[in-house]
């Protein structure tokens, strides 16, 4: 997958790291991510790459290190001095954060279009009709039956409801969305839809995207570039087909080799 890198990143962190107790976590990161691309962050479990994925989105603060974003309006902010309502602001207009598993983020109280209409309500949307029609079209663009737009979340699949909260997150058209997992625990076939839909989404709104899997075949259809992790630290990075073709680090030669097919 190849993309014209724009010379100018949106967010930036250089020596990011986060510890718990002085533990684990992630340590020294330096990381980029630019307009319209896909960065995958892959490792094993325990590596640290959500660790480092929730400390890029806000979700928990690192102990040290830099985190610039740039606006649409080409303003550099420091998100680790950044007051608490702009960043309540950020996320809820630049940003979008897609959880492993969708039972955390979605309202399972309100109905599947309310679900997709409240972000935009947060942003001063008031006009019911208008609501409802944008949520309608937003179940069609991720394949499900808008003739749902009143059931609970409760009543869709596992993958629907996956499908149901990237709408949620992707409808007041974000610049950056962060993915911790998006395709874990769902079946085979339900992944492969889903990644479709992810690869013709990011494509379509222009969207940088960064996404954690443990899954290498996950990172293959959608990255342009690639971050390996092990134990909380970047070992290896660069354009997928680059690393996933002629890995240099032992770890990541032998992620690479434990998905090749006997």
């Amino acid at each position: 997958m190849s993309i014209s890198i724009p010379a100018v990143p949106l967010l930036s962190a250089r020596g990011l790291t986060r510890r718990y107790n002085g533990r684990g976590g992630c340590a020294g990161v330096d990381i980029d991510i630019y307009p319209g691309e896909v960065l995958c962050i892959v490792g094993e479990s325990g590596s640290g790459k959500s660790t480092l994925l929730n400390a890029l989105a806000l979700r928990t603060p690192a102990n040290e290190g830099t985190l610039t974003y740039r606006t649409a309006e080409h303003e550099l902010l420091d998100l680790v001095t950044l007051p608490m309502p702009r960043r309540r602001k950020l996320a809820r207009t630049d940003w979008g954060f897609v959880h492993q598993n969708a039972r955390d983020g979605l309202r399972h109280g309100v109905s599947a279009g309310a679900n997709i209409g409240e972000p935009l309500m947060a942003n001063g949307a008031r006009h019911y009709g208008k609501l409802r029609e944008t949520a309608s079209d937003w179940m069609s663009q991720v394949e499900l039956d808008a003739a749902r737009i009143d059931e609970l979340p409760a009543a869709f699949s596992g993958g629907m409801q996956q499908r149901l909260q990237i709408a949620r997150n992707l409808v007041t058209r974000p610049r950056l969305v962060f993915m911790d997992e998006p395709t874990a625990g769902l079946d085979v076939s339900v992944q492969a839809r889903l990644l479709d839909l992810l690869r013709t989404l990011t494509g379509k709104l222009h969207l940088a995207a960064l996404i954690v899997t443990h899954d290498i075949g996950v990172a293959r259809l959608l990255a342009h570039r690639l971050i390996v992790m092990k134990d909380g630290r970047v070992v290896e990075s660069g354009l997928t087909d680059q690393v996933l073709d002629d890995p240099q680090h032992p770890y990541t030669q032998t992620l690479v080799a434990s998905v090749l097919p006997a």
